[in-house]
């Protein structure tokens, strides 16, 4: 689909889902929903989805868009239904995340379902704000992760 490689990143296969106790995944916005190479990503999961190997597996959204209105509630939302597919539990990160959530004042990403970032061209680094959501995003899902892992 064109789109430049991203660096040195590990990539994950779809059928390496499987061996994770959680995922979070990370989604670059088009139009308000995930990318299209994202979601040929999660076409690629059939088997899994036959085999019910994500069922139960906790999973979680981030995501980045150009700007504020670029859709990262909605991205969620349309992200969800693959996850809900799956049979995986949506961990979403709430308002748990403290004060910084409910700043106006600045410009940031991120929401309720997970933290984001506003990447407008392509340049624009994420903020101090921004951070500390994806930060806590990490380890509230570790931690959540953790108890459903001893409790099976």
């Amino acid at each position: 689909m064109h789109a430049p490689p991203k660096g040195d990143a590990p990539i994950i296969t779809a059928s390496e889902l499987a061996e994770a106790d959680g995922v979070l995944f990370g989604f670059p916005t088009r139009f308000g929903m995930m990318a299209a190479q994202f979601k040929a990503f999660f076409d690629s999961t059939g088997g899994l989805w036959r085999t019910q190997q994500l069922a139960g597996k906790p999973a979680g959204i981030f995501f980045s868009t150009a700007s504020q209105g670029g859709g990262q509630e909605t991205t969620a939302l349309t992200a969800i239904t693959q996850l809900v597919h799956h049979g995986m539990i949506f961990v979403p990160v709430g308002y748990t995340a403290g004060a910084g959530m409910f700043e106006i004042e600045k410009v940031k990403g991120g929401s309720p379902y997970g933290s984001g970032t506003l990447a407008g061209d392509g340049t624009r680094l994420p903020t101090e704000l921004e951070l500390q959501l994806a930060f806590h995003q990490g380890k509230y899902f570790a931690g959540i992760t953790k108890k459903l892992k001893a409790s099976s």
